[in-house]
Formats: C-alpha cells, structure tokens, sequence
C-alpha cells in the first residue's frame, strides 16, 4: 500500500509539473489573430470573373447539346444502314433497277424509233410523255432538223432538256 501512494505522489508531481511547463510556454509564445474575411469562392456569387464563368459555362452546355445531336445523328444513320442491307431492301433496289431499265429502253427504242426499222405497217411516233414519280418526261423527234429533243421536268419545276442528233454514232 505504500507503494500505490508512492506511486500516485510521483505521478501527480509528474502532472503538475507537465501542467506548470504548458502554461509558463502559452504565458511566453505571443498569439495573434486577424480579422476574418468571407468571399465566395463561385463567381456567380462574388461576380468576380463572372463573365468568364458564364461564358465557361454556356461553351459546356453547347458542347454537350452538339454531341448529343451528333450521337443521335450518327445512331439514325446505322439504323438506316441496317434497314438499306437487309436481303429484301437489296432485292427491292434490284429489281426497281431493272423496272427502270426496261422503261428508259422502251423510251429509247420509241425515241430512234427502233421498232419502225424496215416496216411500212408500223407508224412510228414522232413525240411521246411518260410521268415517272412526279416527273414528267417529254420527247419530240424533229425529222427536218435530225434531232430528236428530250425534255424532263421534275416536281418541283426544275427542266432539263437534252437534244440528241439523230443517225449513226461511229466511233
């Protein structure tokens, strides 16, 4: 038992000691403190660089829209590369080809008048129109000036005229 208040008689000096080294180092050490100053550290608030903030902000909002725009763009055209190379799509495109080919041939064969060749039963047209989706197709074959003129006029009023001589094409 003598001991244990030994012990406490030590630790207690121990502890006023530590407590008189604290203060008397506090006492000595000059503190100082200034005036604290708020700002807000976002320009919206503080309206300092304020300008360069909106412009920051809108040059952000405009880049996110065009790459949005740009995303859905871009997402559209494979959907409609996927569409274009389906089997029957190739089919369709293929056999439109070849309906229109056999319409301008007819065209061309009435226009040099093909089937009129060394046959008296057959009259031979001088002028023929056909309507192809909206556009108009006309030809005139014009005997006294060998030529034989062709006139298309799409729907929406554009006209090209292509005048071809009539004869033989040597090459």
């Amino acid at each position: 038992m003598m001991k244990a208040q030994l012990i406490k008689g030590v630790l207690r000096t121990w502890v006023v000691m530590l407590f008189a080294v604290t203060l008397a180092a506090l006492s000595t050490t000059n503190l100082s403190a200034s005036e604290l100053n708020f700002e807000f550290g976002n320009p919206a608030f503080s309206k300092q660089g304020y300008s360069s903030h909106v412009l920051s902000i809108e040059q952000l909002q405009y880049s996110r829209s065009r790459d949005v725009d740009k995303d859905q763009k871009s997402a559209a055209a494979a959907a409609q590369r996927e569409l274009d190379n389906t089997t029957i799509a190739k089919f369709i495109k293929n056999v439109e080809s070849r309906i229109y080919a056999n319409l301008s041939k007819q065209l061309v064969d009435n226009m040099f008048g093909t089937n009129c060749v060394n046959t008296s039963e057959i009259t031979c047209e001088t002028s023929g129109t056909a309507e192809i989706e909206g556009a108009t197709i006309y030809w005139v074959r014009d005997d006294t000036t060998e030529t034989i003129s062709l006139t298309v006029t799409d729907d929406t009023g554009n006209v090209t005229t292509i005048t071809v001589p009539i004869g033989d094409f040597l090459f």
